[in-house]
């Protein structure tokens, strides 16, 4: 396993005006640890060129240009997975989107190309690699997606958030970092009323936060949605994110039922605050989002979505659960079982604080700024 570099060399200049290729997105769990990195590169380098490269018409193409990175996107899609004449259709954009990315790398002339994961890292780092640009993968995941396990063979760098990673990647080549998150949370008690009145949300009620991911979770919004008078006439608050696609009905079924302890978003920007207000959390087990519960230290109930390549989530969820560092609840339990649960755990002060304990001790610090380092030692070889 590779080793880090000294205290004594970080954020050392290592060279003027470098240039990085960030390559990836589709989801929030692969665009914020992208968007983390790249504020880490700029940390340490303020001059650093940086050219983001995703897939057209997914979320990195929005939040990317938000965040004040330029992105340029691919028509690349994922394949479907049963046979179907539409593969045809996408195996045509997987060519177009190798020239598109042939001719961008030769236009920027990148130092460095690094992977997040998502459908666009696959042709971009394959040419990358081809052309003998230095590349880093960042794989978020406790099991490797098949694109990664592809294009390690001619990675430079393999950075990773758990341990066995060497049954997917030569061992030479790996460095255990975590996965970068959106920002820090080390000030999130000092936060806690500032939060509570940003979210209209009272004091001495115990609040539940509800994450689905950035495009939001069906099943948990269903799970919720269906034992909708249990939230109600619960003790708590429920802070909950649906998603874009479900906050109007879920919105309209919140007024319905009169529930003035239910506060919904489609999206919740500040996070910070969300995390700060909560007691205790529900949340999809994307390898991002667990690398942002360790560090925040809350109570955390984890429901794996099914629809994930291998399972992994499951995976990820297991990591915590197994070590009694989060509770572990189904897919297909959530309806009958979620909302319960998680009353039952606000009320039960020794169980949180066990949780909140365990969770606490799997937390990896700095892995932005491990993996920018990573990044910059790279390009000057």
């Amino acid at each position: 396993m590779r080793k880090f570099q000294t205290k004594e060399t970080r954020y050392m200049s290592l060279q003027i005006h470098k240039k990085v290729i960030i390559s990836g997105g589709g989801t929030g769990g692969h665009i914020f640890p992208a968007i983390s990195i790249a504020n880490a590169l700029r940390k340490i380098e303020p001059d650093i060129e940086i050219l983001f490269v995703g897939a057209e018409g997914r979320m990195e193409m929005e939040k990317i240009p938000a965040a004040g990175y330029k992105i340029v996107g691919l028509p690349v899609a994922g394949l479907y997975r049963r046979l179907t004449l539409k593969n045809f259709k996408v195996l045509l954009k997987l060519i177009k989107s190798l020239r598109m990315a042939k001719k961008i790398i030769r236009e920027f002339d990148p130092d460095v190309v690094v992977g997040v994961g998502g459908y666009a890292s696959g042709p971009v780092l394959r040419q990358a690699g081809i052309m003998k640009i230095p590349t880093l993968i960042q794989e978020q995941n406790s099991y490797a997606g098949v694109t990664n396990k592809l294009l390690a063979r001619r990675a430079s760098v393999i950075c990773v958030a758990y341990d066995g990673m060497d049954k997917y990647f030569p061992a030479e080549k790996i460095l255990k970092t975590g996965n970068p998150v959106r920002q820090n949370y080390d000030n999130l008690k000092n936060l806690r009323d500032e939060a509570l009145s940003f979210f209209n949300l009272k004091k001495g009620f115990p609040v539940i936060l509800v994450l689905g991911g950035s495009l939001g979770a069906g099943s948990i919004n269903n799970s919720l949605s269906e034992n909708i008078n249990t939230l109600r006439d619960s003790d708590c608050q429920w802070l909950w994110q649906t998603g874009k696609y479900y906050f109007e009905n879920i919105n309209a079924l919140v007024s319905l039922s009169f529930s003035e302890n239910i506060s919904v978003h489609g999206f919740i920007n500040r996070m910070d605050y969300a995390y700060a207000a909560a007691d205790i959390i529900v949340s999809r087990a994307g390898a991002g989002t667990i690398s942002e519960l360790c560090l925040v230290g809350k109570p955390a109930i984890l429901i794996p979505s099914p629809n994930v390549a291998e399972d992994h989530q499951t995976r990820n969820a297991k990591a915590l659960s197994e070590k009694d560092a989060a509770v572990l609840i189904t897919d297909t339990q959530a309806v009958k079982t979620l909302a319960d649960e998680a009353i039952k755990l606000v009320s039960d002060i020794n169980r949180r604080k066990k949780l909140s304990d365990n969770i606490l001790m799997m937390a990896d610090r700095d892995a932005d700024i491990k993996i920018a380092e990573e990044v910059l030692k790279l390009a000057v070889k």
